[in-house]
């Protein structure tokens, strides 16, 4: 395993664990769930192709990556029914983030 992939399923798993349990500990476990739900943002990646390219940088190329996507994201972490969805998904493009650093 390369530092790339234990960093990035490090924090697309276990980072959102941690922030969780940090910050949501009276519902620490319903909220790391909903954090792993978001993943289901890499569903844009069926639109390229290939699919799945480990070299590419996923920010600002699949459209729910979007730095448009991203702002819609922050706004949601205004309003708290979409807030702890909204936190998700920007953990998420962080994720990612690091990911096209590496």
């Amino acid at each position: 395993m390369t530092l790339k992939f234990i960093t990035h399923y490090g924090l697309h798993f276990i980072f959102p664990a941690l922030i969780a349990f940090l910050f949501f500990r009276k519902q620490w476990v319903k909220v790391y769930f909903i954090f792993i739900a978001t993943m289901f943002v890499d569903l844009d990646h069926i639109l390229a192709n290939p699919i799945f390219d480990t070299n590419r940088c996923s920010i600002n190329f699949h459209p729910l990556h979007s730095y448009i996507a991203i702002g819609i994201y922050t706004l949601g972490t205004l309003f708290k029914p979409s807030r702890v969805i909204a936190f998700g998904l920007l953990l998420h493009m962080l994720t990612d983030t690091v990911d096209c650093l590496l």
